[in-house]
């Protein structure tokens, strides 16, 4: 019996893979789609026994994120784990399917006046997507990222293991937060099927104010406005060019919500009246085929895209996010030339390193070699922790700077 056999004799639906089943450069061969949790670790133990590499995958919106697998030899698609399995509005917590769209949770919970206070991104993205890449929205400023609210978690573990943390526990794996440990783990530690998240109440009204200012580097008011009594939700930038004027767009949530707009507006400069909708650009990463990330202390985000700006020399970079955290989203034309992205990327990271930035090439349309990291001063914990989990490197191998060599 060959390793497909096996799979489908597990009676989890699998198929034969196809072209649109590539992870980063990677074909594999088989696609398993689960509809439990039962299932998943039913496919993981056939997996084991086979010794296949198994990449997981939610609604693919970012299935270029991270190093392209060492070896795919399964993609796990999750998107039949789909269903919302509690919710308990009285107590403000719903426990869900990680396969689960986020924009249907979001519509689910909006019936109750309730909400996951995580934006919702675009495109399909699923639950377990979210918190396997780490990502988050505007409003992180406020509410965290989907690691702050998250309170349970399930996971499958390369051997089949079935483990569960916080919330409804059943089983733990000692001294570990499962929670933590797999949010931006990109699959490389096991599956996520399951997860509990505290809630809120929707907020009565929403107010977005915008400014733009003449220059990138002209962002005092950032600050002024992140530390101010007025309570913003988030605190946006969008900079299409980092020597050029930068538009900044504030989120008031809650009580008298236009009114405290009006009052961030009169911090910003701004003579546009605040508005109910955001811009366009809101909640989205610059279009481009490399997107990057650069992380800065907050107070250096206006010298960080002054920065950027030096190093890009004739390079076309566009610079979004959230400005008063200083998570800032760079896009790069797909067309850049790789040895000229390479160099930006080395310039910035040698200008910021030392004022406590880092930069990670989350995509690239490029094939050659480009270093996606650079220097992670936890490598080592995570090895340590990825041959704890997964000491076969199976799950995801190469994804991340812990699991096999980085991309």
């Amino acid at each position: 019996m060959n390793a497909g056999t096996e799979l489908s004799g597990t009676g989890v639906a699998v198929r034969d893979a196809g072209p649109g089943d590539t992870v980063a450069g990677a074909e594999p061969r088989w696609v398993a789609s689960p509809a439990s949790t039962e299932e998943v670790a039913v496919v993981l133990r056939a997996a084991a026994r086979r010794g296949l590499a198994v990449v997981p995958a939610g609604g693919r919106t970012k299935i270029g994120w991270g190093g392209p697998p060492e070896r795919c030899d399964l993609l796990l698609d999750t998107r039949r784990l789909d269903q919302v399995l509690e919710h308990e509005a009285g107590d403000l917590v719903v426990r869900v399917q990680a396969g689960l769209p986020v924009r249907d949770l979001g519509e689910a919970l909006a019936a109750s006046g309730q909400e996951l206070a995580l934006d919702v991104p675009p495109g399909p993205a699923t639950v377990g997507g979210v918190l396997a890449t780490g990502a988050a929205g505007p409003r992180r400023l406020r509410y965290g990222t989907g690691r702050d609210l998250l309170i349970g978690i399930t996971v499958v573990l390369a051997d089949g293991t079935v483990a569960r943390a916080g919330g409804r526990v059943v089983k733990n794996v000692a001294g570990y937060d499962l929670g933590k440990l797999f949010t931006g783990s990109l699959g490389t530690l096991g599956v996520i099927t399951e997860a509990t998240f505290r809630l809120r109440p929707l907020p009565s009204s929403r107010a977005y104010v915008t400014a733009t200012a003449p220059e990138a580097g002209r962002l005092d008011a950032v600050g002024a406005v992140a530390g101010s009594p007025l309570e913003p939700s988030a605190v946006e930038i969008d900079v299409p060019d980092p020597g050029g004027p930068a538009t900044v767009t504030v989120l008031i949530e809650g009580v008298a919500a236009g009114e405290r707009a009006e009052a961030a507006g009169d911090l910003l400069g701004a003579v546009v009246p605040p508005s109910a909708t955001p811009p366009a650009w809101w909640g989205s990463p610059p279009d481009g085929g490399y997107l990057l990330e650069l992380r800065v202390p907050p107070a250096s985000a206006g010298h960080a895209i002054g920065v950027v700006a030096e190093a890009a020399g004739p390079l076309a970079v566009h610079v979004r996010g959230s400005a008063a955290c200083a998570v800032l989203w760079l896009g790069l034309d797909a067309a850049a030339p790789a040895g000229a992205v390479g160099a930006f990327v080395s310039r910035v990271r040698a200008a910021l390193g030392t004022r406590g930035g880092r930069l990670v090439v989350w995509d690239t349309p490029a094939t050659g070699p480009l270093d996606r990291w650079g220097p992670v001063g936890a490598a080592a914990l995570m090895r340590r922790v990825k041959e704890r989990f997964d000491p076969e490197d199976r799950m995801a191998p190469g994804r991340t700077p812990g699991a096999g060599k980085a991309g």
